[in-house]
């Protein structure tokens, strides 16, 4: 990954943080956004609707707010240093926000909330993406993933960490199904005559094309709470693009009027909340940590073994990854040989 993005012309000094937030990904058990995903920035680079360098630009700020454009430069070098900058301004204010416009696409949310985490901090991340998910009642893709990401400092082993998109799935996954051939569960998309679809190459094709729609937490309709789903996605957009007067809905696309490719110029808010603000940190974390724990040791339904709290399967899935290395499919295995030669990239010949 590392020879991939200097061959691209990513800086070196950047390069590290772009594998750092991959590999975070697959450590965390989280393939859709891990190695798997270098193909797609790779594409995206050499089509020139994302740039290799990242030029940050602070157009506005104050003591506690910042707004930033990232002028489509690498999402996970924009918001690494954008999260850097809430954490200054929380550590002097107690809560730092910087609203970021014009960005790519920065892997996954919880590695920037987990950033204040591990700083002694709350961290809360949103971010909209490209449409793909339906609002309730409609087939028309209009929302993206639209992920929320919220992560704490705890007394335990690991932090609490939530990190899920507001749709029932993501494209990642589909992508994931469609290199490992499998398909896909029938609550995931719906077509443009509102039946499921579950072929992912087929649901990847039809998703390019507006046609195919991811579904909101809840599924279709509102008797199981799609509609929840549905707002939580709208408030996500807001976020990601009221306070920074960026793009939205469907000029997320990447998709010029005359038909041709363009950035996708996405929308991000890092939110920094310095508990010593508030309450010694010590105490916080034991606090959250007495809630995960009461959490956990709650009764379980028939056949389960265990209650989990958020970041806990990952924290476990991390000793096993480490253990046992990253699941490489023959469709990524492809990916990689492809890169590899196309790149010129020399060294690895060997190695898949």
């Amino acid at each position: 990954m590392h020879d991939v993005f200097v061959a691209l012309g990513v800086p070196e000094k950047e390069v590290d943080i772009c594998v750092d937030v991959l590999i975070a990904s697959d450590l965390r058990g989280i393939e859709s956004h891990g190695i798997g995903r270098l193909k797609y920035y790779y594409d995206r680079i050499r089509a020139g609707i994302q740039y290799p360098t990242t030029e940050m630009e602070v157009v506005s700020e104050g003591p506690a707010t910042a707004m930033v454009d990232g002028h489509h430069g690498i999402g996970h070098v924009i918001a690494y240093r954008s999260m850097e900058m809430a954490m200054a301004k929380a550590k002097e204010c107690g809560l730092g926000a910087v609203a970021v416009r014009n960005s790519t696409h920065f892997g996954i949310a919880g590695y920037y909330a987990l950033m204040a985490a591990e700083a002694g901090m709350m961290g809360l991340v949103v971010t909209n993406a490209r449409p793909s998910v339906a609002p309730t009642f409609s087939t028309q893709p209009l929302l993206g993933t639209n992920p929320i990401a919220f992560a704490a400092p705890s007394d335990g082993p690991h932090a609490f960490c939530f990190d899920g998109a507001t749709s029932i799935t993501q494209r990642g996954k589909v992508e994931v199904a469609a290199r490992a051939g499998k398909p896909l569960e029938k609550e995931w998309v719906i077509g443009p005559d509102g039946k499921p679809m579950t072929d992912a190459e087929q649901v990847l094709g039809s998703l390019g094309r507006g046609e195919a729609a991811l579904l909101p937490i809840g599924g279709a309709g509102e008797e199981i709470g799609g509609h929840k789903g549905y707002g939580l996605s709208a408030m996500v957009e807001i976020l990601s693009a009221s306070l920074s007067g960026g793009a939205f809905l469907s000029d997320l696309l990447g998709v010029a009027e005359d038909g041709s490719r363009r950035p996708h110029m996405l929308g991000h808010l890092f939110l920094a909340i310095d508990i010593d603000h508030f309450v010694p940190v010590g105490r916080s974390r034991e606090t959250t940590g007495a809630i995960m724990r009461a959490l956990a040791a709650g009764r379980l339904v028939r056949g389960a073994d265990h209650v989990y709290v958020a970041g806990e399967k990952e924290h476990f899935i991390g000793a096993k990854i480490r253990a046992e290395g990253i699941p490489v499919n023959d469709g990524l295995r492809v990916e990689l040989q492809t890169m590899r030669d196309e790149l010129s990239i020399t060294g690895y010949e060997d190695h898949f």
